[in-house]
């Protein structure tokens, strides 16, 4: 019985409860706010340490590489360690690696500081997930992850931001300094609200077998899907070098954990029918969401010339209906089927998407802004019910690989949306930009009279040339963010029927199912 309850603990009450979420949500937030404090500093970063812009990327990329790769390892880390004593290590370790990468001297310090950084914090989101749902009885489920979906929207709106003024007021190093008293503030909260709460540990052996394949292929694909658009992806043979590491290492990756016995990753969750579809539905979807979170202020910086300030400015409010709602989604989404909740995220998605296809280069900071804002709204219904999805049926001992699987999915599909989604771009306005110099010849009145104007206005007729191929890179950019706006819409739509696949337990019954309780549920979970 001493085990059942500690496998199992009683959710907290009262202020600890309150106090367990704010400790929980201190260290999330400052993981998710590295991720993409260092994105607009990067210039600054890359002067002071003598390197070129392009060098200086692989800040981000060691970052995101060892980050995906530490993911999968949640679960195993925890039924070794225990979920209360690796989160506080990982949030420990994270605030030491968060001062090095300030005290680094130089790019190749402060990258295998970055490295360290992103793998250590990559048990803490899957873990606060576990954490945070044993704080609180079944019934409040949703609130819980509504409070914890917040932390995770307003975080990569507030890091750009954030990372700017101090870059500009202080100093880039301050972006990673200023993770110590947070850190040490979280860790402290968390081992005095949960140290008597650690889950149960298992001596597990070390797959060392598995988790070297595991770190060669993510490490292979996470920087292949980096620098595959900056090396013009397999016309370079370093790319398909990484691309042919990633799918071999992937294939013996596969063979060996779905027969080892002791698997550092722990694959047999994808029998179960409510996981798979619900991370496959949440990795598409934020590969989508992601590849035109970045694909938006490229245009708009590149082609529209907004600086990049008035461009994150646009992307900001994508925050302020995602935090008025998710607490409201989290409260009802066990009253409400979450496939229905889901499909709606999916809806609106596509109408935000559909709008920003008929876009044009005229279009004023309102008519941008709408769709962001619009937009806030689908984030409120996308993580929550997708999150209960995929964790519906679920034993409380399972939470942490289970959620460390699904977010490792998740980056990789971000990785991938971003790579796809700019690529296609570059190959659209390629075509399109084609096609509008094909109407510029003297047959053409239109051109001609342009031309002619510009020759009356002092041009000569080399640089009249540059400006109309100027206004044709303008337009075929813009028509070609609309085909990948409009195709990212369609596959919105087509993500539905997946979330219905799935077979969500709802109040003590399994939604969608004939019989109820938790035989049912076991049993829809299975499939």
């Amino acid at each position: 019985m001493a085990k059942a309850s500690q496998l199992n603990p009683p959710p907290l009450q009262g202020s600890a409860r309150a106090w367990g979420t704010i400790a929980l949500s201190l260290a999330i937030f400052m993981n998710v706010l590295d991720s993409s404090i260092a994105n607009v500093s990067l210039p600054a970063i890359a002067g002071d340490l003598g390197v070129s812009v392009n060098q200086g990327t692989w800040v981000i990329t060691s970052f995101g590489v060892s980050n995906a790769i530490a993911l999968p390892l949640t679960g195993w880390l925890a039924q070794r360690f225990g979920q209360v004593r690796l989160f506080i290590t990982s949030v420990l370790l994270f605030v030491l690696s968060s001062f090095l990468c300030g005290l680094a001297p130089n790019m190749t310090m402060l990258i295998i500081f970055r490295a360290l950084q992103g793998f250590v914090a990559g048990p803490m989101i899957p873990l606060s997930q576990g954490l945070l749902l044993a704080s609180y009885p079944p019934a409040l489920a949703g609130l819980a992850m509504g409070l914890w979906a917040i932390t995770t929207l307003v975080a990569p709106v507030v890091g750009p931001l954030l990372g700017g003024w101090i870059t500009d007021n202080i100093n880039w190093s301050w972006i990673f300094y200023i993770n110590i008293p947070v850190g040490f503030l979280s860790a402290f909260m968390v081992w005095t609200i949960y140290h008597k709460r650690e889950s149960v540990t298992h001596k597990l052996p070390i797959d060392s077998v598995g988790l070297g394949l595991l770190v060669i292929w993510v490490g292979a694909l996470q920087i292949m899907l980096d620098k595959g658009k900056e090396l013009d992806w397999f016309q370079s043979p370093l790319v398909l070098g990484l691309g042919i590491v990633a799918l071999v290492g992937c294939a013996l990756f596969l063979a060996w954990e779905l027969t080892e016995e002791h698997p550092v990753v722990e694959l047999r969750l994808f029998k179960r029918r409510n996981f798979w579809s619900g991370t496959l539905a949440i990795g598409v979807g934020y590969g989508l969401v992601f590849g035109n979170i970045v694909l938006l202020p490229l245009w708009l910086q590149q082609f529209m010339g907004y600086p990049s300030i008035d461009a994150g400015m646009l992307l900001a409010p994508v925050g302020l209906f995602a935090i008025i709602l998710s607490p409201i989604v989290g409260k009802n989404v066990n009253r409400v089927d979450p496939r229905w909740l889901a499909s709606f995220a999916f809806v609106v998605f596509a109408v935000v998407l559909l709008m920003r296809s008929h876009f044009n280069t005229q279009a004023d900071f309102g008519t941008l802004m709408l769709p962001t804002v619009v937009q806030g709204i689908a984030m409120a219904f996308f993580f929550i019910p997708l999150t209960v999805i995929l964790l519906s049926g679920i034993a409380p001992d399972k939470i942490p690989a289970a959620a460390g699987l699904s977010s490792f999915v998740r980056i990789v599909a971000g990785s991938f949306g971003t790579s796809i989604a700019t690529t296609v771009w570059q190959d659209r306005a390629a075509l399109h930009h084609a096609q509008l110099t094909e109407a510029i010849h003297l047959g053409n009145a239109t051109a001609t009279q342009v031309l002619a104007g510009m020759s009356d206005a002092g041009l000569t007729s080399g640089q009249a040339l540059a400006q109309v191929n100027r206004l044709v890179d303008q337009q075929a950019y813009m028509l070609a963010a609309n085909d990948v706006f409009y195709a990212s819409a369609l596959i919105f739509l087509l993500l539905i029927p997946v979330v219905w696949i799935s077979r969500p337990r709802l109040a003590g019954r399994t939604v969608g199912a004939g019989s109820s309780g938790v035989n049912a549920d076991a049993a829809a979970g299975a499939h």
